[in-house]
């Protein structure tokens, strides 16, 4: 997990205890650019999904809890996967941080340390990041998190909706480093 001591944040493979964190995270502000909240059904077969990705092959991806320091508060998520049906597969990544802990800088730790994990299972060459053009918040998180903006899409999110988003993508093949 992370290892910099100096992280605001630790992340921590997700398990079958985290089915409370995914239904606060289910929330209506914080699922606005994702088409809406999910309904219990969706939540309970993607907590499954997670379980089953943080389990599995270490190349194929993971997801984790974010455990904010000095406090150990769950306070988000994170992970990466493979991504296909939108020609080549890639590496994407995607968080959620509970409203009272936005803005302290704990998604973009976060998105630093799931870099690292993916370094460390071989992963290569890119992570990506999809956010939808109008998420500032989730932009600003791949900026500081030193992600290069590729440029728009269109993006389907969720199965059968468009949205248009950003394309940003990390280079795992270099450094990880801090945007100004």
């Amino acid at each position: 997990m992370d290892t910099d001591t100096t992280s605001p944040v630790r992340i921590e493979p997700w398990s079958e205890t985290d089915a409370g964190l995914l239904r606060a995270l289910n929330a209506p502000d914080l699922m606005d650019h994702l088409g809406g909240p999910e309904t219990e059904e969706q939540l309970v077969r993607r907590h499954r999904r997670y379980v089953e990705l943080s389990a599995g092959e270490p190349g194929a991806g993971c997801m984790y809890r974010i455990v904010l320091l000095p406090e150990e508060a769950v306070v988000g998520s994170i992970g990466f996967w493979v991504r296909t049906g939108d020609g080549e597969p890639v590496y994407e990544t995607g968080w959620a941080v509970l409203p009272g802990f936005q803005g302290r800088g704990v998604a973009s730790a976060a998105t630093r340390a799931v870099a690292e994990e993916a370094r460390a299972a071989g992963l290569h060459p890119f992570l990506h990041a999809f956010p939808s053009t109008e998420n500032a918040a989730s932009n600003a998180v791949c900026r500081k998190a030193g992600f290069e903006l590729l440029g728009e899409r269109d993006f389907e999110y969720p199965p059968g909706q468009r949205m248009r988003c950003n394309d940003w993508r990390l280079d795992l093949g270099k450094p990880a480093r801090e945007a100004p």
